[in-house]
């Protein structure tokens, strides 16, 4: 019972953590095309490439926390 309570602090963690990374993603893109907007493309694919790869990290470690717990 308790390996379920610290496995949803856990996974409670790793979704708080994904959404602090993907905001500051997104507010640096944006800071980013204030700057130098005719590079919308290229700062907009990387932003959501990035973004991805947050959120696929952010998937596994709930998955193992789950999986652990």
């Amino acid at each position: 019972m308790e390996h379920l309570s610290v496995a949803a602090i856990g996974m409670g963690l790793v979704v708080i953590g994904a959404g602090i990374g993907i905001g500051n993603i997104g507010a640096k893109a944006m800071e980013s095309i204030a700057r130098q907007p005719e590079a919308i493309g290229d700062i907009r694919s990387n932003m959501i490439l990035m973004a991805a790869l947050v959120e696929g990290a952010a998937l596994i470690a709930i998955i193992m926390a789950y999986l652990i717990g």
